[in-house]
């Protein structure tokens, strides 16, 4: 069958392979009942190949895999994790404190492997608001009688692979769950009478951030909690009123029976 003489005859056969492709659509679920009998329908009167063409135009034709499709919704990244993914080598790619100090903080570039020297010293890798220049980098930290310290901003996967010899490496933070997009951080390296540790932190700006939702919750539960005080109070006063409304209405109906008995006690006098 072709599409460029649309004007030529259709054979038996042709039709037959029409047909034969509308039967295996109704057992995919491509088409139901209704639709395959109308397309056999329509399938069996055709008489040139243009009129058979569209009959299965919309449909897979035999031994072609139609594409496939997911039926499970993709991860999406967490807030700000795919911009923060960059790629390129990294902003600083190492590190040095011989009886002194490095800081590698703020808005840099963490490379796919960081490495660090402390000897008598100490250093500080803080990644709360780098970027990555990959889903996984390496941060490889030697401590030699001395000190570095990685902080890591919630939502990254940590993996601490370091070898210490009295020292030791901080695993703390390992086993919790990364979220989705958000990059994995592998910790390796050597200590020797030093530590090399691992901390989760906010950023200041995400911390007073916290706070201001704190506060704002505490004062919509406080507002909740005033709400409830004054509507119990108002309740229990329209009880109160209904009480004494009550009380009322029977101080009332003993008087008219009061009353109605005296009534009755004077006209029993009269008769006798």
């Amino acid at each position: 069958m072709t599409d460029n003489a649309p004007e030529l005859r259709a054979s038996d056969a042709d039709r037959e392979r029409v047909a034969e492709v509308l039967r295996d659509a109704l057992a995919e679920g491509r088409l139901d009942m209704e639709e395959f009998e109308e397309r056999l329908e329509t399938t069996y009167k055709a008489r040139t190949y243009g009129e058979l063409a569209p009959i299965t135009r919309d449909l897979p034709a035999p031994g072609v895999a139609p594409p496939s499709v997911s039926l499970t919704k993709e991860p999406e990244g967490g807030p700000g994790w795919g911009r923060r993914i960059v790629g390129g080598d990294g902003s600083s790619t190492w590190a040095v404190a011989v009886m002194s100090g490095f800081q590698r903080k703020g808005r840099w570039t963490v490379p796919r492997r960081f490495n660090c020297f402390a000897f008598w010293g100490g250093g500080e890798i803080d990644l709360r608001e780098a970027n990555f220049a990959d889903g996984e980098v390496e941060i490889n930290c030697v401590a030699i009688m001395g000190g570095v310290n990685v902080v890591v901003p919630p939502g990254v996967e940590v993996v601490v692979r370091g070898i210490g010899v009295m020292g030791g490496f901080d695993h703390h933070e390992e086993g919790v769950p990364g979220e989705p997009g958000a990059p994995r951080v592998v910790i390796t390296g050597f200590a020797f009478w030093g530590g090399v540790g691992v901390e989760r932190k906010l950023t200041k700006a995400e911390r007073r951030q916290a706070k201001l939702d704190r506060k704002a919750a505490m004062r919509e539960l406080h507002e909740t909690f005033r709400e409830d005080i004054q509507e119990a109070h108002r309740k229990m006063l329209d009880g109160h009123r209904d009480a004494m409304r009550e009380r009322r209405e029977e101080r009332r109906e003993r008087r008219r029976d009061e009353r109605h008995e005296e009534r009755r006690d004077r006209h029993r006098h009269r008769e006798h």
